[in-house]
This record gives C-alpha cells, structure tokens and sequence, in this order.
C-alpha cells in the first residue's frame, strides 16, 4: 500500500518486480494517487487512500465531538484532498468529500480497477458511502458491484452503515488486534469516544451477518504481523457480541485477503483440488478445538456431528510455522 505522502512510485515498482522475480510471498499493489499511475503500475487504487486520520491523534473523522478533546463542536474540515487541520474542531478531519470519492470509484471502473478508501471515523464512513452511491447513481450498481471495493479500519460502523456497505459489496478489512491493544473500559477507545461508543466499536460478528466480507490485517507497523494473534483478537473481542467465531475469523485471515485482493478467481485462498498450492503448515501445542464466541452457539457447532473443522486453541500457545508454500514452491522450511 504506497503513495505519493508515504512511499513512491519507484518503490512499489521495484516491490512488484522483485516478488514476481523472487520466490517468496505474493505481493498485490495498490496506490493512493493517480489513476495512470496505478495502470502502469499493474495496482489497484488506494488502499490507503485518506479520508480521515486515527483516533489517537483524533484526527479521526466523527459525528460526535471527541470525549477527551477540549472546546466547543467546531464542526468538520472537509473538502479536497488534503483539506482540513487539527484546528479544526474535535470532531476529527476530513480529506475527501463525498464528490471526491464518487470521481475516484468511477475513474477506477473505467479503468477497471479497485478502490480502497481509510475510513477509520462514522463520518469519514459516511462519507464513502455517500460517495459510492453517488458513482452508482453514475455508472450503475452492477459496475460499483463488480469492482469489489476496499473500505479499510472501517471501525465505527453502525447498523445502518453496515447494511449500506452490503448492498454496495464493499469488503471490510479490519484489524482486531485494534481492539486487543484500546478495546476495553480503560482502553484508548474509551478515553477518546467514551464507553458507548468505544463498546461499539469494531462490529465484527455483525459486519459478517450482514454480508459484509472481511478480511484481517495488521495495518503494520500499528500492530505487528501476527496472523493468529488478530485471529486470537477477534475471538476474543472486549465486546463478547461484536466477536467472531474461530472459524470465521481464520477464514477471514485466510480465504479473507485473497477476495479482499481480488485474487481469488483461480480458488487461491483455500485447500481444494486443483487450487494452488499456496498453504503454511504449522506445529501445534496440544489438539485442535472447536472455538466459539459465546454460549449460544456452543451446543451445535462443538458436537462432533456438526462437522466443524478445528483449529488450534486460541487460549494456548502461538503455533509455529514450520513450512510455507507458495504455488508449489517451498519457501519456508522447519521440517
């Protein structure tokens, strides 16, 4: 995920070719800035794309004013990229508007290319869904549809917001280990937003009930890479009803990033006949379980007779990676 503020076009170019040259992992590019640039780079637009900041810095983009933040509701600064400053107000900054969005999505469908906007606030959401509805009402729903668009962080979405992102298809890609590390009463979440609302953050379990597709990220370096870790986050989230199940959140770890790169069409993604041979084997303490988020679901999906695939217990230690394959190719070996 590079950029004009964070990397170069250089950089990425050369990322690209070394991993196509290379045995190693599969690298998919995307670039936060011009659409040309991104065709000639073979990326995706976006990724981290910015239409707001973080709440550590409260530039996060909101509807209601910061609960730690002193002054008055001084509003939002919105407008064009780059737009607004931490004077501003307390309720966060804006980078793009609405417009800026819709003219984004509809040039990257021409292109044929995927958009991915950083939404972390409920207003910075709002105003990506306002945009994509503004590109449907433009060029069709089927087109935003088939794009399979990227909302990243995606952390204060409501009901409403949620079922807005399903009818439009956008994936999630969240990052649970956010609410390991300011989840909770006494958490960074709490401080900046307040208990309701930090409670409310990171609606996993009702993003998936929805139809939203996620996939989990570490946003490193925010977060170390520690894929079970953010799986571990996600089972056990500050709020029992926003947790997925461990089966839900290895698949969005998993099957996750392929669909969230668009890079799933050839079965990539999962263990099937005639899929690519992409998989890591991994050495696990003790035997595998059948995890679940809360009481409810527990008497059907851990009888055997369910049929649910275990995975390694979440409440034990960290396995270790012992081999990784990439589409044939042995590129990591402890065995």
């Amino acid at each position: 995920m590079a950029g004009p503020e964070v990397s170069s076009a250089d950089d990425l170019s050369d990322l690209l070719a070394l991993a196509a040259a290379e045995p190693g992992p599969v690298v998919h590019g995307y670039w936060a800035g011009e659409i040309d640039t991104a065709v000639a780079l073979g990326a995706g637009i976006g990724g981290d794309l910015f239409v707001d900041g973080s709440l550590g810095s409260r530039t996060a983009a909101l509807r209601a004013p910061y609960a730690d933040a002193a002054g008055g509701d001084a509003g939002l600064a919105g407008g064009g990229a780059g737009a607004g400053s931490p004077a501003a107000g307390n309720r966060g900054l804006l980078h793009l508007d609405a417009d800026a969005v819709s003219a984004t999505v509809v040039q990257a469908a021409e292109a044929g290319l995927q958009t991915g906007f950083h939404a972390i606030g409920d207003a910075a959401l709002d105003t990506v869904l306002d945009g994509f509805e503004r590109a449907a009402d433009k060029i069709g729903l089927p087109r935003i549809l088939a794009g399979r668009h990227r909302v990243e962080h995606c952390e204060m979405a409501d009901a409403a917001q949620i079922a807005r992102m399903a009818r439009l298809g956008l994936t999630a890609v969240v990052q649970p280990a956010f609410d390991a590390c300011w989840g909770g009463r006494d958490g960074m979440y709490a401080q900046r937003l307040g208990a309701d609302r930090a409670g409310a953050m990171n609606p996993f379990a009702a993003m998936a009930a929805a139809g939203v597709v996620l996939a989990l990220s570490s946003d490193a370096p925010v977060t170390p890479l520690d894929p079970w870790g953010g799986v571990r986050a996600a089972v056990a989230h500050h709020t029992p009803s926003a947790a997925l199940s461990a089966r839900a959140a290895f698949a969005a770890a998993t099957r996750g990033g392929w669909r969230a790169a668009r890079a799933d069409g050839d079965g990539s993604g999962l263990l099937a006949p005639g899929a690519p041979a992409t998989f890591a084997v991994w050495q696990v303490a003790g035997e595998l379980v059948v995890q679940v988020p809360d009481s409810r679901v527990a008497a059907w999906s851990t009888d055997p007779r369910a049929a649910v695939a275990g995975l390694p217990d979440l409440d034990g230690p960290t396995p270790t990676c012992v081999r990784t394959v990439v589409r044939g190719t042995v590129i990591h070996d402890l065995l």
